[in-house]
């Protein structure tokens, strides 16, 4: 791995961990006492961080130092926005089959189902 895909995969990760709590980079910044623009440029891969930001970005995110590292799994893929939204439309879109004959609400949902099973794993 090179350095530019570790600061990629530590990048990706700060932004993940910091949008499952619903924080700003604001609000990271002040809990890990770093000026906003730092931490800008460290998820956009352009700023590095020494061991001791690792374990205050870790311990402020409430993970392990390695998940900083630790590429994405696809038990995250299926809980992404997008696999949300996919779930949710098959879901209303199954509600309104319902209501209509139950030969479409088979082939509906088989077709929902090898969708989620392409895109989701």
């Amino acid at each position: 791995m090179e350095e530019q895909d570790l600061r990629a995969l530590l990048a990706d990760n700060i932004k993940r961990y910091r949008a499952r709590r619903g924080w700003s980079q604001l609000k990271l910044s002040e809990k890990l006492d770093l000026s906003t623009n730092f931490l800008s440029e460290i998820e956009n891969g352009k700023g590095w961080v020494s061991p001791l930001t690792l374990v205050k970005l870790a311990s402020a995110l409430d993970i392990q130092v390695y998940e900083l590292f630790k590429p994405a799994d696809n038990d995250e893929a299926k809980d992404s926005p997008a696999a949300k939204k996919m779930k949710r439309f098959a879901k209303d879109m199954t509600l309104a089959l319902e209501a209509s004959n139950e030969e479409s609400l088979k082939a509906f949902k088989k077709t929902i189902d090898n969708v989620c099973k392409e895109y989701l794993g």
